[in-house]
């Protein structure tokens, strides 16, 4: 060995910040021991990296069985061009490393239980963040490393039971909440990680129970089961009927069974795979029918007479309820997804479902946490997620797009060693020992390990990025919604009032125009508009104004960054009310709402009671005008009967007119009060009245 590899080496056992690196450090001193003694320990040191890259590289070479320079060589084939260039050539030979070695790691059964594997897939974030010789002085060296999200967002879906490209922001942020979610700490990690392996042990167990072994179909395995304790059952309400049972979620339905005197009955079947238009929604349950707690899940669907309403008792907050109607939701997703799509493959259709299960697993470990922060669970689940997010169906798109292409890949059985094995949703659950279908293994085309590539984002990362963005916008303009509510109905009449402002100066000019308040401004308005009717050009002025408003937009952009009090509404706000004055004002609402729904239901009665010639004479005089209408439509041009109509309408109260038009409308009101209103007969609901008793 050389002096000057013997001097780095001698340095990285004094350096501090390798500690962090190994539990112990013995362990660590094993490693460096086994470096120096090599007799290629040089080839095994790549200058161009940093030393914790260059640790984690050498780790990766003993899974793969290889040396560094053979997967430098490697790297080089494999690799374009752009990939390896020397200013991203450090990061990306580390991920094309940890990649190939997780992919190899992840096939050993129980691997999420080696605390060897757990401590691997940190040092890798960690290495990430630090990849080559100038960053290696970024690393804090006073305290255990953490990582942050976007090595986290790297490393951690290469594995899909870690984590998920599409739910990954959300799951990071969750995980290190307890550093104010920024950065990620090995321990909280590391307890996800045992979570995770907890809960797979649930599910297997579960799944090769007998529970509902003569219900549920060929495949179906369970995933959630809640109710088996007696002091908390699952309470089924159908109408006034309630019955206290166990909830089980398969990956294609929903089973309640009632609870017997020593056993359980029969199970129902709610189905979430086929169309039945299921309406799945939080709801509202109580005593004798009233809606109290918030603590339900209402099932609606065509196959169903009523809905049916899953309540989780429990003595506060509805996190339990929270939980089942997410999984229950997503199981309900991905085959909405399915269907939708029309994914036809058994392969393609596996690999939707499980990662639905990943998805389901990952809440449950982080109900193992015990974490304060309040948890989203739709947030950690990617098709609750994409039902939420704005372009979420062009996430969706994108990842039928990629399953179809993979289904396509393995179909090659062509087998090259230097390639990457691509760890999809189907097999990381087949080898977990949760088999959801055959899903045959197989290879992909190179430097890509499952939704992730090599040094590049690929489309399913390109269209959450967009999504994303679209999400911060939508945020953004809720917050500014939030900020100008106010409270009272006064307040929010005079805000409105003061938004409808021009508009209101527009329609009392039109009326100034239209009563000929000012004859002269009357007659030239009426003379133009005649000549724009008559020419034809009313389409013309119609864009003119379409044009204007959108240069005032233009010029309004250009000049914002004018102050801002010239651009906040000031409204007056009324003097503030006490509790009486509000609920007199809130019965006044009320009486006038009334009032305005009375006077339409007698117009509507009227007009009823003219198409059933209840009063004949008035019936023939509707009618007659009716026929002349509809010969004008069909005898006049278009323009000319619009001409006509302008002229009729805005000159009725000019000077000449007005009195012949008083005359008019007195007459019409008059036949109109005469026409009486179609009787009306109310009758009580009979059923309604039988469900009361």
């Amino acid at each position: 060995m050389s002096s000057k590899t013997r001097n780095v080496l001698e340095g990285l056992v004094k350096d501090s910040s390798l500690k962090w690196l190994l539990g112990k450090q013995s362990s660590f001193d094993e490693e460096i021991d086994e470096i120096e003694n090599s007799p290629s320990s040089g080839s095994n040191w790549i200058p161009e990296l940093s030393p914790v890259a260059n640790v984690v590289i050498r780790r990766c070479s003993k899974i793969l069985g290889v040396s560094v320079i053979e997967l430098q060589d490697s790297f080089k084939q494999e690799a374009s061009e752009s990939v390896k260039q020397l200013l991203v050539y450090a990061r990306n030979f580390l991920e094309y490393c940890c990649f190939r070695a997780l992919a190899l790691s992840v096939g050993v059964t129980g691997h999420l239980a080696d605390k060897m594997f757990r401590r691997l897939t940190f040092d890798m974030m960690v290495a990430w963040e630090v990849p080559s010789a100038s960053s290696q002085k970024l690393l804090s060296v006073d305290e255990d490393p953490t990582v942050g999200l976007e090595a986290f967002s790297r490393i951690a879906p290469a594995v899909p039971i870690i984590a998920d490209v599409i739910i990954c922001e959300n799951l990071f942020g969750l995980l290190a909440s307890s550093s104010n979610g920024f950065r990620l700490q090995f321990s909280v990690y590391d307890k996800y990680l045992y979570g995770l392996e907890r809960a797979i042990k649930k599910m297997k167990s579960q799944s090769e129970s007998s529970l509902l072994s003569g219900v549920r179909s060929k495949g179906e395995k369970i995933l959630e089961v809640d109710g088996t304790v007696t002091t908390q059952p699952v309470l089924e309400h159908i109408g006034i009927s309630t019955w206290p049972g166990r909830l089980i979620l398969t990956d294609h339905s929903l089973y309640f069974e009632a609870i017997k005197v020593v056993s359980f009955d029969t199970p129902k079947c709610y189905s979430l795979s086929e169309d039945l238009k299921q309406v799945i929604k939080p709801e509202l349950t109580g005593p004798w029918g009233t809606r109290l707690f918030d603590k339900a899940v209402s099932y609606k669907s065509i196959s169903l007479p009523e809905p049916v309403v899953m309540e989780f008792p429990e003595l506060k907050g509805h996190t339990r309820r929270d939980y089942w109607l997410a999984i229950i939701r997503e199981v309900f997703y991905v085959h909405k997804y399915i269907n939708k799509f029309k994914i036809k493959s058994g392969v393609a259709k596996d690999e939707a479902i499980s990662k639905a299960v990943l998805g389901i697993l990952r809440v449950q470990a982080i109900q193992e946490l015990g974490l304060t922060t309040p948890v989203h669970y739709e947030n950690l689940l990617p098709f609750n997620l994409c039902d939420q997010l704005p372009g979420g169906d062009l996430i969706l798109e994108t990842l039928a797009e990629m399953s179809s292409s993979r289904v396509l890949d393995r179909t090659n059985k062509a087998k090259d060693i230097g390639r990457l094995q691509s760890i999809s949703a189907s097999d990381m659950v087949s080898q977990l020992g949760l088999v959801f279908g055959s899903s045959p293994k197989g290879s992909s085309s190179s430097l890509v390990v499952g939704e992730v590539v090599v040094g590049d984002v690929n489309p399913l990362e390109r269209a959450i990025m967009q999504s994303r963005k679209n999400y911060e916008k939508v945020v953004l303009a809720q917050e500014t919604v939030n900020g100008v509510k106010v409270d009272g109905i006064e307040t929010n009449l005079a805000v409105m009032k003061e938004l409808l402002l021009p508009v209101m100066e527009i329609g009392n000019w039109l009326l100034s125009l239209g009563y000929w308040d000012d004859p002269l401004k009357s007659f030239a308005f009426c003379l133009f508009s005649t000549f724009i009717i008559y020419r034809g050009w009313i389409g013309y002025v119609f864009a003119t104004a379409f044009i204007f408003l959108s240069g005032f937009m233009v010029l309004t952009r250009c000049f914002s960054n004018r102050e801002k009090s010239m651009i906040e509404l000031k409204v007056i706000a009324p003097p503030p009310m006490n509790t009486m004055e509000q609920l007199l004002a809130v019965q006044n609402a009320i009486s006038q709402l009334e009032e305005i729904v009375q006077d339409a239901n007698i117009v509507l009665l009227k007009l009823r009671a003219l198409l059933l010639s209840l009063f004949p004479q008035a019936t023939e005089k509707f009618a007659a005008a009716i026929v002349i209408a509809a010969t004008m439509m069909v005898l006049v041009p278009w323009n000319s009967l619009m001409l006509v109509l302008f002229l009729e309408l805005f000159t009725r109260y000019s000077p000449p007119r007005r009195p012949s038009t008083e005359r008019l409308i007195r007459r019409l009101k008059e036949w109109w009060f005469s026409i009486p209103a179609a009787p009306v007969v109310l009758e009580q609901n009979i059923d309604i009245n039988k469900k009361r008793k």
